[in-house]
C-alpha cells in the first residue's frame, strides 16, 4: 500500500500533468484544435467588470513611503516596550524583585532606542536606493 505522501504526488501528478490525446480513424495522433475564446470572461485587471483604480492590476500598488529616521520616533517606540519588557521579565524571573526587574526593563528599553534608529536608518535608506534617489554618502 502507498505511503500518504505517495499517494499526495500521485494525485499532484495526475491533476496537473492531464492533457487531451486526439486520434484519427486510423490510430495517428493528432494536434489538439484551437480553443475558442469564452465570452464574458473578465480581465485580470478588471474587479466585478470594472476597471481597476488608476488602470493599475491588483499586484502593482504603490511601494510604501518611507519617513526619514529620527531620535524622537525611536525614544517613543521605546516607551511603548518598555511595559512590554516589564511583563516578559516579570514571567521569567518570577521570584526576583520588583526593582530589579524594573532596572532590566529600562536597560532594555535604552538599548531598544539606537537599534531602532539604525532599524529605520537602514530601511530609509533602501528605499531612496529603490526609489532612484540619492541616499547620501557616509560621513567622514
Amino acid at each position: 500500500m502507498p505511503s500518504r505522501k505517495q499517494r499526495r504526488r500521485r494525485q499532484k501528478d495526475r491533476r496537473h500533468e492531464y492533457e487531451y490525446v486526439y486520434v484519427d480513424d486510423e490510430g495517428h495522433e493528432l494536434e489538439a484544435p484551437p480553443e475558442p475564446e469564452r465570452p464574458g470572461r473578465r480581465d485580470r485587471a478588471t474587479k466585478n467588470g470594472k476597471e481597476a483604480k488608476g488602470g493599475q492590476k491588483r499586484g502593482d500598488r504603490p511601494a510604501r513611503e518611507y519617513r526619514p529616521p529620527s531620535w524622537n520616533r525611536a525614544l517613543k517606540r521605546s516607551l511603548l516596550f518598555l511595559p512590554l519588557f516589564f511583563i516578559v521579565f516579570s514571567l521569567v524571573n518570577k521570584h526576583a524583585a520588583i526593582s530589579s526587574r524594573v532596572i532590566a526593563s529600562l536597560g532594555y528599553s535604552v538599548l531598544f532606542i539606537p537599534l531602532t534608529y539604525v532599524m529605520d536608518r537602514t530601511a530609509y535608506r533602501s528605499y531612496l536606493r529603490r526609489s532612484g534617489q540619492d541616499p547620501g554618502g557616509k560621513r567622514r
